[in-house]
């Protein structure tokens, strides 16, 4: 069994990294974390650097969960989450959601609708604290 999580740098991934590894330690299985992005802006803070993307599997494994990383620059974060939870075959997939206001949504899109809307499996939406 395979959980999903997407994963961006602030309170929401963090939220959405949490829940991930609770639900691996109570399903068993692995946890594959996606982090992405268009790779569309100057700056993306939401796309982690290198030193970053170390740091985040050296918490992995301190999470004592089996778990992999999978960095993307390039591709929509959406599909890269899809992809991801489709080639895994994931049971689960766990992304931090946010209010945003209607023509927010109208304006910048909503990588949580997409995943809740076409991912292969079940998805976990979750707030942080």
């Amino acid at each position: 069994m395979t959980v999903v999580v997407g994963y961006i740098p602030n309170k929401y991934g963090e939220a959405a990294l949490e829940a991930g590894i609770t639900e691996v330690r109570r399903r068993g299985g692995d946890l594959v974390v996606v982090n992405a992005s268009r790779g569309d802006a100057l700056v993306d803070q939401k796309y982690l650097g290198e030193a970053a993307v170390a740091d985040l599997e050296r918490r992995l494994v301190g999470a004592a969960v089996p778990a992999s990383v999978r960095h993307g620059l390039g591709t929509d974060v959406a599909d890269a989450i899809i992809d991801a939870a489709t080639e895994v075959g994931a049971e689960l997939v766990v992304i931090g959601v946010r209010r945003r206001s209607p023509v927010g949504k109208m304006l910048m899109g909503s990588v949580a609708q997409r995943v809740l809307l076409d991912a292969p499996c079940d998805v976990l939406a979750v707030k942080p604290d």
